[in-house]
């Protein structure tokens, strides 16, 4: 126990490394271990932004970080306290759903993260808290992983995906990026060897698709 104890500190440490807002930065990426991915490697979805958009750019997301739960900067909320920008970039809810229902019953996980209309929720706190701020929004939707593909995982995420695109239907000012567009299971060059997080190619996958959304 102890052992696996060191190596999450010392994951969850190396993972930290690099994050931060530089003071001029327009875009924030935040969210949970998709964003963060590659970020030892210099390649996360925060790297390719910056990259393509030649522009400083804040990352605050962290693996095993959750929307309802978490302490600190593995609560996504959390992560964004005092942030102000023009855009922010995130993602959120797989790790409470992983953690807190199976695959098939997570109803009552779901209705917290946010109501069957979008309206409510702990999500579109969120974003109305960051909208709020005068922030515009870009949601990241999760792609089907390798390790879930076909299998009765996938139904929450697609009643999560239903309920932030009608969250983000009511509001300009937000819009839903769907990682599936870009992201195809069945293609093992997207992913790492967990068949569930992106690969390197996977990230800049995502920040290829994302960052039209951010040019000035």
């Amino acid at each position: 126990m102890a052992r696996r104890v060191l190596l999450i500190l010392t994951f969850a440490l190396l993972a930290a490394c690099g994050r931060g807002v530089p003071d001029d930065a327009r875009i924030v990426v935040a969210g949970d271990s998709v964003m963060a991915w590659n970020r030892g490697a210099g390649a996360s979805v925060a790297d390719g932004l910056r990259a393509r958009l030649e522009e400083p750019v804040g990352d605050v997301s962290l693996p095993l970080a959750q929307v309802t739960g978490g302490r600190g900067p593995l609560n996504i909320p959390a992560q964004l306290s005092g942030v102000r920008a023009p855009w922010v970039v995130l993602n959120g809810g797989a790790n409470d759903l992983s953690r807190n229902c199976t695959c098939s019953d997570c109803g009552a996980v779901l209705d917290r993260l946010i109501s069957e209309d979008g309206a409510r929720g702990a999500i579109p706190s969120l974003v109305a808290d960051l909208r709020g701020r005068g922030s515009r929004v870009i949601w990241a939707d999760y792609y089907t992983s390798p390790r879930y593909a076909g299998t009765t995982c996938e139904a929450p995420y697609q009643v999560l995906e239903t309920r932030l695109r009608r969250m983000a239907a009511a509001d300009e000012g937000v819009t839903l990026v769907d990682m599936d567009e870009v992201f195809r299971p069945d293609d093992p060059t997207l992913f790492d060897a967990d068949r569930t997080h992106p690969s390197v190619k996977g990230s800049q996958r995502i920040a290829a698709q994302v960052a039209p959304l951010l040019a000035r």
